[in-house]
């Protein structure tokens, strides 16, 4: 038979990894956001999650978001394509350096990221 050390410890066990559980889907739904993004923002310096990109104005073009955090080194690290059609995108990239938005002409966004 179980001590109540041992059920204790398993309840215990159990919180840890719900807790771990939640952390991790809090993280992917993007924890943080930015909001009318209307021209070129760094809106995050180290390596994170980019969740989801709402486009508020179309704009006449697309826009881009880099995986960097530096505004004037942008060739190379292009994520994703931020569509010039209103709606929210689901986006779900990792980033390494950073999280660089660069909206098409005309274009305001919102970001969802962690």
């Amino acid at each position: 038979m179980a001590s109540l050390d041992d059920i204790l410890t398993t309840q215990k066990n159990g919180v840890v990894a719900i807790n771990a559980y939640v952390t991790a889907i809090n993280f992917h739904a993007g924890q943080s956001q930015s909001r009318e993004i209307a021209a070129t923002t760094v809106v995050k310096t180290s390596s994170g999650w980019v969740a989801n990109i709402s486009v508020i104005v179309a704009g006449s073009a697309v826009g881009y978001i880099y995986d960097t955090n530096n505004s004037g080194t942008l060739t190379g690290s292009r994520i994703y394509t931020i569509p010039n059609t209103v709606g929210t995108y689901t986006v779900n990239m990792p980033t390494n350096n950073g999280i660089t938005i660069v909206p098409g002409t005309g274009q305001t966004v919102a970001i969802g990221y962690s």
